[in-house]
């Protein structure tokens, strides 16, 4: 991933934070047939990824060849038009942009193919998912045979991230009038994503 040094985000707790609530991540994987991507709701603790995918995906198969993968969590994004510059409007010199938080974990995967495992995983993502829900849904108010059913026709995955990657590309890059003009055109927009970039923005050191 290019990474000006603007960009750069190392802190741990900010990382950690992002996936945690950006759970839903894509894995990506270099099997037989090239690169492959695989989207999944992970959990994450102390280091180390979980998730699960279809017995009939073969990417649990193919991983043991070559058990290097990379997790890509995407966190808010929004669009950046010119025109909230207030030096745009002096100079025209200014062309739109995104602005974005992305975490890119590295590991290795272990493929966790038994029962305990499992259900242990799907009843923690159940609990978190469901969590705000009025009448949170829980794996005992199904039957218990058709629990099994479906825990069987998943694998669970293990990652070890031995590296994350950072970028918080949130316009450090430019002065601040300008900065400061972007984000406030942000948090007056009707979208929490937007409004979520406009105030990392603000939060965000500059470059200069």
């Amino acid at each position: 991933m290019y990474m000006p040094a603007h960009f750069e985000e190392n802190r741990p707790e900010v990382l950690h934070r992002l996936i945690a609530e950006q759970p839903f991540g894509a894995l990506i994987t270099h099997g037989p047939n090239g690169l492959d991507a695989n989207h999944l709701p992970f959990e994450w603790e102390a280091g180390i990824l979980r998730a699960h995918v279809a017995r009939a995906n073969p990417v649990w198969q193919e991983v043991a060849a070559n058990p290097e993968a990379l997790v890509i969590f995407q966190g808010p994004t929004a669009y950046i038009s010119p025109t909230w510059y207030p030096s745009k409007h002096e100079t025209h010199r200014q062309v739109p942009t995104y602005n974005y938080m992305v975490v890119h974990a590295h590991g290795r995967i272990v493929v966790r193919d038994d029962e305990a495992f499992v259900r242990g995983l799907v009843a923690r993502l159940t609990r978190k998912m469901e969590a705000g829900e009025p009448v949170p849904w829980k794996m005992g108010d199904a039957p218990a045979d058709y629990i099994a059913q479906m825990l069987g026709a998943i694998v669970g995955l293990e990652i070890e991230v031995t590296r994350l990657v950072g970028k918080w590309k949130l316009g450090q890059n430019k002065e601040a009038a300008d900065r400061r003009g972007a984000a406030e055109a942000l948090l007056a927009r009707t979208s929490d994503e937007q409004k979520a970039v406009g105030q990392a923005m603000l939060d965000a050191p500059p470059a200069f």
